[in-house]
């Protein structure tokens, strides 16, 4: 090997590895941020978020609080990261064939049933807390834009589609839920069945329907 040829595969080399290392720096810190995030979830899916401090937060993700504060600079920009974060998985885990009534409300129920409890006590507290009131109002708007998406080709064409969705809304809310579910003990199945006949109630064109009073 010429002394030319062994500079050259030298060089490469070191690229090879300057690269290998820093794809590795980069796999490593977006690995942390994650823990860090998923740390603020779970902890903020067992307490109110007024409860929950960095400290509590760097234990959780087996990091520093100097590290969580590199990486998000404060705590509000912490819990702002995580709620996008959360957001998205929210949406991953609501996913439901479009139009399909029956799936919708497992869906929605199986959700309730993991995060409902956490969902009414932050709800309890939204007039004290401006975090907790940001989150609420998100939710909100995730939950209606589900009804709009999930019951589109039942909506479609409906004249009174806004009205519809503000009964579906009501009708797969987190406080139906909870009166079936938690206040009179109903099972999973149990539950399901009385929300789709409220759902089915809702969709249902007055126009098909012949034990309606005609409207004067």
């Amino acid at each position: 090997m010429t002394r030319n040829q062994y500079l050259a595969l030298t060089l490469i080399n070191m690229k090879t590895t300057r690269t290998y290392t820093m794809r590795a720096r980069a796999e490593a810190t977006a690995s942390t941020r994650a823990r860090i995030l998923d740390a603020v979830i779970a902890l903020s899916e067992e307490r109110l978020s007024l409860e929950i401090v960095l400290a509590d937060v760097a234990e959780r993700a087996d990091v520093s609080v100097q590290t969580v504060l590199r990486h998000f600079g404060s705590r509000t920009e912490l819990f702002e990261h995580a709620q996008a974060r959360q957001v998205a998985g929210v949406r991953a885990e609501r996913a439901t064939p479009i139009g399909d009534v029956a799936a919708a409300v497992d869906t929605i129920v199986t959700f309730y049933d993991r995060i409902g409890n956490w969902s009414l006590r932050l709800q309890a507290q939204e007039h004290s807390d401006p975090l907790t009131r940001r989150t609420i109002e998100h939710g909100r708007r995730i939950h209606r834009d589900w009804v709009e998406e999930v019951f589109a080709p039942q909506l479609a064409g409906r004249a009174d589609g806004q009205e519809l969705v503000d009964l579906l809304v009501i009708a797969t809310d987190v406080l139906t839920w909870k009166i079936l579910r938690r206040d009179s003990g109903l099972d999973h199945a149990s539950t399901c069945k009385r929300i789709r006949r409220l759902v089915t109630a809702v969709l249902l064109d007055p126009a098909n329907r012949t034990d309606l009073p005609e409207r004067s």
